[in-house]
């Protein structure tokens, strides 16, 4: 039997991570992000693989969601600033029948009012904001309950 599947989608600006305002998404780059998380995996000896995808757009996103559905056992999703704006990936989350947890590194109450609504949050099974890159984790956990 193959291992599980976590699908990891990352939108827009993530590949800055590191670089974008350290003081709110902290120093580590997507790629320490991605080698941090595959370490969790093997240090728990966590039977699962997790897919890595990062896309600055929207129908790109889409596009990897659509195929999580048919592929991953689970879906993480940190979808940056088209959370608040983007009803094509609500869509495509509510399309297909596996877990989704939405991730963000900053706790989106605390800022503007505009980044404090995501309409991903309705097609997803858990929200996970504010815990920096660690949020992921967490994700990881959760997930692993829901599969």
């Amino acid at each position: 039997m193959s291992k599980k599947q976590i699908y990891i989608i990352n939108g827009p600006n993530l590949n800055l991570l590191g670089d974008r305002e350290p003081d709110i998404y902290g120093n580590k780059t997507l790629q320490d992000l991605e080698d941090d998380l595959s370490q969790i995996i093997k240090e728990n000896d966590l039977d699962i693989s997790l897919v890595f995808m990062q896309s600055n757009s929207e129908g790109e996103i889409v596009d990897q969601v659509q195929k999580a559905g048919k592929e991953a056992s689970g879906l993480i999703i940190n979808a940056g600033g088209l959370s608040h704006t983007s009803v094509s990936i609500l869509d495509g989350l509510l399309s297909i029948n596996i877990p989704k947890i939405e991730v963000h590194i900053s706790n989106l109450f605390s800022r503007e009012e505009f980044r404090q609504h995501s309409y991903l949050s309705r097609g997803v099974d858990g929200f996970i904001c504010g815990f920096g890159i660690n949020g992921y984790a967490l994700a990881i956990q959760g997930l692993l309950k829901l599969i």
